[in-house]
């Protein structure tokens, strides 16, 4: 070491950079994908109960999607429009 600045060195504060910068972004993402895993396993398990009483949700991404942003509402509205769309 010669006292030169590496380009390790600037890819490490590069990177340190860009996770301070989008640290507020990334964690409102990853809160969202948790939730939506949440949504998705508890659509699964609906699903598995729901034809006993008439009533079906798919399990895709959309409607995890709606569970992990909207919760437990979404869930209602979820069963509101499969009822109003039947």
């Amino acid at each position: 070491m010669t006292g030169e600045f590496s380009p390790w060195g600037a890819l490490a504060l590069l990177l340190l950079a860009a996770l301070a910068l989008f640290h507020r972004p990334l964690g409102c993402l990853l809160r969202l994908a948790v939730r939506s895993s949440v949504g998705l396993a508890v659509l699964a398990l609906f699903s598995s109960v729901g034809h006993y009483i008439g009533v079906n949700l798919g399990v895709n991404l959309v409607n995890a999607l709606v569970l992990g942003v909207l919760g437990v509402p979404g869930f209602g509205l979820l069963l509101m429009l499969q009822w109003v769309l039947r």
